[in-house]
């Protein structure tokens, strides 16, 4: 069973002052703690004055409105690269600073409407029945019981079978398309301010669920691992991505690209992540999500690490990467 809502959770992070005073005590000989060696040049200190920097970089920040809903398909085709934890970090940044932001969840897992605090058991309505019974999207959405502004299309486990079912039917590869653009005109309608980003979470696959969040999408957001088997699954991507626009949506284009689950102490993820810059120089964000104990334990929480832990080092990530998004 997953631990209570909430939770006791440190909040702030310490400066560089506090981490030289940890510890005063002495050792046997005589000698200080190796703790009390820590100085301004020490690797921690220089760390927390990093941090510090970036976060006086974001505070007071306004993040501008786009002309328009930008529709981002967050996808991948290998598993665990981090989509899900991208999908509703970046949408709770993006939320938490005053704009209207939708996460469509069509992974079958639900993990994306796990982070964010929405029910998706089966008996509840999911964008499995706007996909395959054209129940209204409105119909369907929940708004996120952390963050005002974010709202989530849940998934189910009847996403399994969507698949095959989605086969049979008249404009396949679109429907989800049309569900969004017949929301929007009910938003419209019934005097709601506009979406201004949408997400659309993927499974770690290829088939049509994915295919159809490709023509709703007009921007690709891909999340890479920092790790080798991420660059050999990257090619092929793009390969199908350059189908979908040839064949189905023109307007699409892989616009971001976010380096995820990243460790400074290994050359291997330093060479992946300069390769990934050098190869698409105007996709890759400068933000980095590093490896990070506090984005992996939020979702057993039932929230992002915007509220789980917002002072960690992955929450401040994520903040700089929706700044980005939204700056672009």
């Amino acid at each position: 069973m997953a631990p209570g809502r909430g939770g006791n959770h440190p909040k702030t992070v310490g400066s560089a002052a506090s981490a030289r005073a940890v510890s005063r005590e002495t050792t046997s000989g005589g000698r200080s703690n190796v703790i009390d060696a820590i100085d301004d040049s020490s690797p921690i200190a220089r760390e927390l004055a990093h941090e510090t920097k970036r976060r006086e970089r974001l505070v007071g920040r306004q993040l501008p409105r786009p002309d328009k809903t930008r529709i981002f398909t967050v996808s991948n085709q290998k598993g665990g690269v981090g989509k899900t934890t991208t999908t509703v970090n970046i949408a709770a940044a993006l939320a938490a600073a005053g704009l209207n932001v939708l996460v469509i969840d069509i992974d079958p897992q639900g993990n994306a409407s796990t982070a964010l605090g929405i029910e998706h058991h089966a008996d509840v309505d999911s964008i499995y029945d706007v996909l395959i019974n054209d129940v209204p999207l409105a119909d369907v959405v929940a708004p996120c019981p952390d963050i005002g502004k974010l709202i989530c299309a849940p998934a189910t486990i009847h996403l399994a079978g969507a698949e095959i079912e989605l086969v049979s039917l008249v404009a396949r590869e679109q429907r989800l398309r049309r569900a969004i653009d017949v929301y929007a005109k009910t938003r419209e309608k019934n005097g709601e301010e506009r979406l201004d980003y949408v997400f659309i979470d993927c499974p770690p696959s290829l088939g049509l669920l994915t295919v159809n969040a490709f023509c709703a999408a007009s921007e690709v957001l891909i999340p890479i691992q920092c790790e080798y088997y991420a660059l050999e699954g990257l090619s092929q991507l793009l390969k199908n991505i350059e189908m979908i626009q040839k064949h189905l949506n023109a307007d699409l284009v892989v616009s971001t690209i976010l380096l995820t689950m990243y460790d400074g102490r290994t050359n291997l993820a330093a060479q992946v992540a300069a390769e990934v810059r050098q190869h698409f120089p105007d996709q890759v964000l400068s933000a980095v999500v590093p490896r990070s104990v506090r984005i992996s334990e939020a979702p057993s929480y039932q929230q992002t690490v915007m509220t789980y832990d917002p002072s960690s080092s992955g929450a401040l990530s994520y903040l700089e990467a929706a700044a980005e998004i939204a700056e672009r």
